[in-house]
């Protein structure tokens, strides 16, 4: 076509193709924004964690070495027993810090624990006082029986839990009830 009539508007395959490139667009905003959500990374820091303590317990067993694990509110940190000084000593300096979103809960034995706040490293009292792991994992491949949430802090955030009778070892769970009670 020649003349007022060609250039009169857009053909619909022109639109067609329009559509479908703003659906992909759209479609990678939607599944980028889920991966770096707060979700994601919870459940990330639960594998992470449930991991930590599967390689600890095969440790322990190979290394014939008891290792244990000191959860703090916004932390956890690895120890090991050191047979000649007769104490706990940590693996590394620093703990693993949570998100700030995030919040720990633990159980042993079937009794809630309160998780200590952070020990301050200028603290004098810190130094005479040497922290000992709330969860222990023996030599046997044994480990303390536990329950472990972690949760967002917000009401109807997510929560993941972490549990052995201690003899498996822990998996990640979603708890059924979104949220916290509250």
């Amino acid at each position: 076509m020649s003349g007022p009539l060609a250039s009169a508007g857009f053909t619909l395959i022109e639109v067609l193709v329009v559509m479908v490139v703003i659906a992909c667009l759209a479609g990678l905003a939607v599944i980028s924004a889920g991966v770096a959500g707060p979700t994601r990374e919870l459940n990330n820091e639960a594998e992470r964690l449930a991991g930590l303590i599967g390689v600890l317990a095969d440790e322990a067993v190979l290394d014939n070495r008891e290792y244990g694990l000191r959860l703090e509110r916004g932390s956890y940190q690895v120890y090991y027993y050191d047979e000649s000084s007769s104490r706990w000593q940590p693996m590394s300096e620093g703990a693993r810090q949570l998100p700030e979103w995030a919040e720990l809960t633990f159980e042993l034995d079937g009794e809630p624990l309160a998780l200590p706040a952070p020990v301050k490293k200028d603290d004098k009292e810190s130094k005479e006082v040497r922290p000992v792991p709330q969860l222990i994992i023996l030599s046997s491949g044994e480990l303390s029986p536990f329950r472990l949430e972690l949760a967002e802090r917000r009401k109807d955030g997510r929560r993941l839990q972490l549990s052995s009778d201690g003899f498996r070892l822990p998996r990640v769970e979603s708890l059924s009830g979104k949220g916290r009670a509250g």
